[in-house]
């Protein structure tokens, strides 16, 4: 379980930066303790604890990169082709026997090269004959040959310590012949929304009430982390009852997320209920959509001991939850699982929007993207109201807004983050 000290963060009335947000993060919450190892299968999405050094070259011997004919290339004419005698085929998966000289061997892709054969000949630039094959002039020593650990030399860092497995590296591990790996363990995370106005999907509704949505959109996006991500509910608007419900979570989870609830407002319970049982830190994030979010320190039931469960409290817009969500619990849910940090995905667009905004806060703008010129370009989404759904499933990207900006003209380069990568 996450044991931070109640007192691990410096407490702040102002707004903080994302970049503040993020570094406090990094430098204040330690990863969880413990290792186990699985099975490549049950890899994918965890992180690495130890790093991976290569116990082989890969790949583990010379061998050829095309189909074509393995040859010396000392017994090449320096002008002119070069009729070379077939002595012998190697195929992959085949030992290949010492090459005579004088003579060439056909070899296919991924073949090991025959002893004393340094260089191979493409199939497509060979001139076979019977018995023989005519190779000419100009074909560079070493061609076509991948030498043994051009991948990965044996005993180099194959893969570091923190990073998370997926393809890619789980396919690298396998191709160096590990069976399991050590990974850390998964990031127990519980998930409250906050609210006598929200009923849970499948119930009904009462004569004041809405569906609750951003449970589930924070447990979708947990889904993409390294976590047991578990739905606690909805927390009622009683201060009582909330506290009860956090005290009692905080002991079974390594990080709580709310929704809702962590305004100054009087039925906002969320805040107290750290406070009562912890330590609250108010994070009054510098960023639109999102400013309302909280991080706080929560003894466990029974709140004995200085250590405590980590409580991220987001704001009960939709939008402004996934926002703060990427700024705040994508970045500690990767330090709770020892994950070499992820800056978020961006690249560059070209604003097809007029928008002004105020200095000393970063802004995240919904837009739809279209073909351009050496660049796509980012249309404003027609609504920008935080509480819009449809705003994410009808736009493809948010266009980020630095804190010095203060207007965003047509044909302005913007960075974006598509969705499809954070989502």
């Amino acid at each position: 379980m996450a044991q931070l000290s109640d007192d691990c963060f410096a407490p702040g009335d102002g707004l903080l930066s994302v970049e503040a947000a993020e570094a406090l993060i990094a430098e204040r919450v330690p990863p969880l303790a413990g290792e186990e190892e699985v099975p490549l299968a049950a890899a994918l999405g965890r992180v690495l604890t130890r790093a991976l050094r290569a116990p082989r070259p890969l790949p583990p011997f010379r061998n050829s990169a095309v189909d074509g004919y393995a040859l010396r290339h000392a017994d090449l004419a320096p002008e002119g082709p070069t009729r070379l005698r077939l002595a012998g085929r190697v195929a992959a998966g085949q030992a290949a026997a010492p090459l005579p000289p004088g003579a060439a061997a056909r070899i296919f892709t991924g073949a090991p090269m025959p002893p004393g054969a340094d260089t191979v000949l493409m199939q497509e630039d060979a001139a076979p004959e019977p018995g023989a094959v005519l190779v000419p002039a100009g074909l560079a020593s070493g061609g076509n040959v991948r030498p043994a650990g051009e991948d990965v030399a044996r005993g180099a860092v194959a893969l570091p310590a923190g990073r998370r497995l997926r393809a890619p590296e789980i396919g690298l591990a396998a191709a160096l012949g590990c069976a399991t790996l050590p990974v850390a363990p998964r990031v127990r995370v519980g998930v409250f929304s906050t609210g006598d106005e929200l009923a849970s999907p499948g119930t009904a509704l009462g004569p004041a009430q809405t569906y609750d949505s951003n449970r589930f959109t924070l447990l979708a996006l947990l889904a993409r982390l390294p976590v047991v991500a578990s739905d606690l509910g909805i927390l009622p608007d009683r201060a009582g009852a909330s506290a009860a419900a956090l005290r009692e979570a905080a002991g079974r989870h390594d990080l709580l997320l709310t929704s809702g609830g962590v305004s100054a407002g009087e039925e906002d319970h969320v805040r107290a209920a750290i406070e009562q049982d912890g330590r609250l830190v108010f994070w009054r994030l510098a960023v639109k959509p999102g400013r309302p979010a909280a991080l706080g320190v929560l003894r466990g039931a029974g709140g004995a001991g200085l250590g405590g469960t980590p409580v991220l409290g987001l704001p009960g817009n939709p939008v402004a939850a996934v926002v703060t969500f990427l700024h705040l619990a994508r970045p500690l849910v990767l330090r709770l699982a020892g994950a070499a940090p992820e800056p978020l995905p961006r690249f560059a667009a070209e604003a097809g929007f007029a928008h002004r905004k105020k200095a000393g806060r970063r802004e995240y703008v919904r837009v739809r993207l279209r073909p351009g010129g050496a660049l796509p370009v980012a249309d404003k989404f027609a609504r920008e109201g935080s509480g819009l759904l449809t705003s994410l499933t009808e736009s493809d990207a948010f266009a980020e807004l630095p804190e010095e900006v203060t207007a965003v003209a047509p044909g302005d380069r913007v960075q974006v983050l598509p969705f499809a990568a954070l989502f």
